[in-house]
């Protein structure tokens, strides 16, 4: 099977290192033509040197930061006012660790918009032109702990739970128009934003960040963290006509870590 996405536009979140990076690579090297969206522009520029442009993509990068979410909007509608995406990849940063009685209703409202209405902006801006080409692939970038929550990680537990519940009634309402929308249940994987996970609970128990390291890789029953290219291939696989009855779903990979069938 080889997945050919010549001819199509996606815009990728968080494509500046880790996951996102990884998703904007395998999508460029399948034919997209891809955008980068994040809040550094060095990064940005760096990863747009490394994207595939052998079948003649011309990939762009869109600044901004989806922590301050109305700036975010107003750079979403001018994209959006000149583009047209066929592939979107909803990924942000995730919010601060913390559990139940750290947090306060700021820290609330703040990963709401970081988390839920990014996505639900971003995706509604999409959808006309999908419809109107009877295509397109909404892929959101959750975590398992939507199905077994972490209790130091009380905001995104939350936050992606909503999502991944809103993604199912969008997958729904577009399914007869050729859209789909799934989740992908996102496990421990080698980026930047674990090790800084694993640096903050090193701290707060005392130990070191190694120990850490260990004790995740052991939890996980393949014995090893995920590679982000291998969250890539995934994401490549559910862009394309492939996975065209696919819809509605939140696909864990994450080595088998999760204790759940369902």
């Amino acid at each position: 099977m080889e997945i050919k996405l010549i001819g199509k536009k996606a815009l990728v979140g968080g494509s500046s290192s880790g996951i996102g990076k990884a998703i904007a690579i395998e999508l460029a090297k399948c034919g997209a033509e891809v955008t980068l969206m994040a809040r550094s522009m060095d990064k940005l520029e760096v990863v747009l040197k490394e994207l595939d442009v052998s079948f003649g993509q011309q990939h762009e990068v869109l600044l901004t930061d989806f922590n301050n979410y109305e700036k975010h909007k107003d750079n979403l509608k001018g994209y959006f006012s000149n583009h047209n995406v066929d592939i979107l990849v909803n990924n942000t940063n995730g919010p601060q660790a913390g559990d139940v009685l750290s947090k306060d209703e700021s820290d609330y409202q703040q990963a709401f918009d970081l988390l839920f209405q990014n996505t639900v902006f971003t995706s509604r801006l999409a959808l006309p032109y999908m419809k109107s080409q009877g295509f397109g692939r909404i892929i959101n970038v959750s975590s398992m702990t939507v199905k077994e929550p972490q209790d130091a990680l009380v905001l995104s537990n939350t936050m992606r739970t909503a999502l991944v519940s809103w993604s199912k009634s969008l997958s729904n309402a577009v399914a007869t128009e050729g859209i789909t929308v799934n989740s992908i249940l996102t496990g421990y994987f080698d980026t930047d934003r674990l090790n800084s996970l694993m640096e903050s609970q090193a701290q707060s128990r005392g130990i070191g960040v190694d120990e850490v390291r260990q004790q995740r890789i052991a939890s996980v029953p393949m014995h090893r963290l995920g590679d982000p290219s291998e969250y890539g291939y995934l994401a490549a696989f559910l862009a394309s006509e492939y996975a065209a009855f696919l819809t509605g779903a939140s696909i864990p990979l994450d080595g088998g870590i999760a204790k759940t069938i369902f």
